[in-house]
C-alpha cells in the first residue's frame, strides 16, 4: 500500500505524527508537504496529493489542514477523488464502506493525535461494500462528467 500525504501549516504538527506512525507501520508514502509551520496555501498541496491518488501513484491520500474542510474542497475538484472530512471513527468507517472515499481529510483543531491515528487505521482497514453503494459512486462520477 502507498499513501499520498499533504498538509498546510495548520495541519503540519498532526501530519508529523501521521508520518511517524506510517513509517512505524512500514507503509510507503509520497509526501507533498508542507514541511514546517510556515504559512502556505493548501490548494496546490491538496491538488498534488489528490492527483497522485487519481492517477494511481498512490492507493489513498491523507490531507490535513486546520479544519479539514479546505483541503477536502480542493481535493474534490480532482476527477476521481472522493475526499471526506472525518471527525470520528464512525465517519472514517462509513465513508469507506458506503462512499468508497479515497482521500481522508482531517482537521488538526478538530481531532487529537490519538483520534487521527485511529481514524486512519479504520479508513485504511475498511473495505468498500459495493452493491447499492456502487450505483451512488457511479452517480458521483456522472456529476464529474456533467451527465447527471
Amino acid at each position: 500500500m502507498k499513501l499520498a500525504l499533504g498538509c498546510d501549516h495548520g495541519g503540519f504538527p498532526l501530519m508529523e505524527a501521521v508520518r511517524r506512525y506510517l513509517s512505524e507501520k512500514h507503509i510507503e508514502v509520497e509526501d507533498f508537504g508542507c514541511f514546517s509551520t510556515e504559512s502556505v496555501d493548501y490548494a496546490p498541496i491538496a491538488a498534488k496529493t489528490a492527483r497522485a491518488v487519481a492517477e494511481g501513484q498512490a492507493d489513498y491520500g491523507v490531507l490535513i489542514c486546520t479544519t479539514g474542510l479546505g483541503v477536502s474542497m480542493a481535493a474534490n475538484k480532482v476527477k476521481g477523488i472522493r475526499a471526506a472530512v472525518c471527525t470520528n471513527e464512525l465517519s472514517a468507517e462509513m465513508t469507506r464502506r458506503h462512499n468508497n472515499a479515497n482521500v481522508l481529510c482531517m482537521g488538526a483543531r478538530m481531532v487529537d493525535e490519538t483520534a487521527a491515528l485511529r481514524m486512519l487505521d479504520i479508513f485504511l482497514g475498511t473495505p468498500f461494500e459495493g452493491g447499492r453503494h456502487q450505483r451512488r459512486i457511479d452517480q458521483i462520477a456522472q456529476i464529474e462528467e456533467g451527465t447527471l
